[in-house]
């Protein structure tokens, strides 16, 4: 008999228990629980589009080929060259446009042989010692590439020497035509590559030089590389 009464009040302590477990659950479900907090994905950088406009410096190298003239006769020319650039662009929108001149050291020179001049038969070297720019540029730029064309004036030092080892030097004006790509990098630089076509007035080469007043002249194709800084 006890061991029944014992077992009976085992039962209902259980029963007991999971009720009061199973209030216990009920009222957990009851407290409000805070709402999940969703976190949107960062948003993605964007590069700001690279920008043009500035002054700027550089320098610049190539080579240059073409034509001496004297008289009547002509002679192909060629020869190095290295110098200085200085420059403006200003941006509008795509449009690129500005102003850049330069400076170049020059070894271009030539050879004719006028028979029609005697102190020129046996060849008048003609040499360009230096030759300048002043030009303007536009271009369209994509992003950091910027394709251009430009033009404007330019100006050299020409020296002509006879056979009989006189020689004179002149410093004619003339034109000049070209494009080129140019390309941003970092901080400011950027590296270009362009092509000139420079042609320079006539000038006189004096009797006392050549034996009789006789015209020449110089133009030449140029192919350039270079680098810039903007500011």
């Amino acid at each position: 008999m006890k061991r029944l009464t014992l077992t009976a009040f085992t039962l209902v302590a259980c029963a007991g228990v999971l009720a009061a477990a199973g209030s216990a659950a009920r009222a957990t479900d009851l407290i409000p629980r805070p709402a999940p907090i969703y976190k949107a994905p960062p948003a993605p950088i964007y590069a700001p589009p690279y920008n043009w406009t500035g002054f700027y410096v550089g320098g610049n190298g190539g080579y240059a080929w073409g034509k001496a003239k004297v008289g009547d006769a002509s002679d192909d020319s060629n020869g190095w060259m290295f110098g200085a650039t200085v420059g403006f662009n200003q941006q509008t929108g795509n449009f690129v446009w500005g102003f850049e001149g330069d400076f170049d050291y020059a070894l271009i020179k030539g050879n004719p042989t006028n028979t029609t001049v005697a102190l020129c038969a046996g060849g008048c070297e003609i040499k360009n010692a230096f030759f300048g720019t002043a030009r303007g540029r536009i271009g369209y730029a994509m992003d950091r590439f910027l394709p251009y064309i430009t033009g404007g004036g330019a100006i050299g030092s020409v020296k002509i020497s006879s056979t009989s080892g006189a020689s004179e030097t002149n410093t004619p004006i003339g034109w000049t035509v070209g494009a080129g790509l140019e390309y941003g990098l970092e901080g400011g630089w950027s590296v270009k590559v362009d092509y000139l076509y420079t042609q320079f007035s006539s000038t006189t080469c004096t009797a006392a030089t050549c034996g009789v007043d006789t015209a020449y002249k110089l133009n030449f194709s140029t192919v350039r590389g270079g680098i810039n800084y903007r500011f």
